[in-house]
């Protein structure tokens, strides 16, 4: 189990350090911001929605590891996926960050499983959802910016 938890942490700091899809997205259609007072995170997330499908996605931002981790692997996953798939992805992530996922969570979630440690320190938990409730506000629509607090 601690070469289990060796490989997420790896996992966790490659893409905090070299974060995928970290950009603005011009042509976005929908963008949202996230702010997570305690811990500082700040992150923005665009979406570029082609019927029903989440064509491109990026995000700018700064902040924890965890929090930035969280974006870039979010970003990754989702490019591609139908906006259902994306909300699916929000329950399950929220699910498993939150230590109320099932037993099969972690296999339909990736790479995204990193993050099943986080539940373990609650404090985190805000870190590593800042960037998805910031997605489902832009699936939304929604104008204000989203804060974990």
């Amino acid at each position: 189990m601690s070469d289990l938890r060796q490989l997420y942490q790896e996992v966790i700091l490659d893409h905090y350090k070299k974060p995928r899809n970290f950009h603005p997205l011009a042509d976005a259609h929908r963008s949202a911001e996230g702010y997570n007072p305690l811990c500082g995170d700040k992150v923005t997330v665009y979406l570029k929605v082609e019927d029903g499908l989440l064509s491109d996605i990026s995000f700018i931002g700064s902040g924890c590891a965890i929090s930035m981790a969280s974006a870039s692997m979010m970003t990754a996953s989702l490019k591609g996926k139908t906006v259902t798939e994306a909300e699916a992805f929000f329950e399950r992530f929220h699910a498993l960050v939150t230590g109320r996922a099932g037993t099969n969570a972690e296999a339909k979630l990736g790479k995204l499983a990193a993050f099943s440690g986080v539940c373990e320190f609650p404090i985190r938990v805000k870190c590593a959802s800042l960037p998805w409730h910031a997605l489902r506000a832009a699936l939304e629509a929604k104008e204000e910016t989203v804060s974990t607090e």
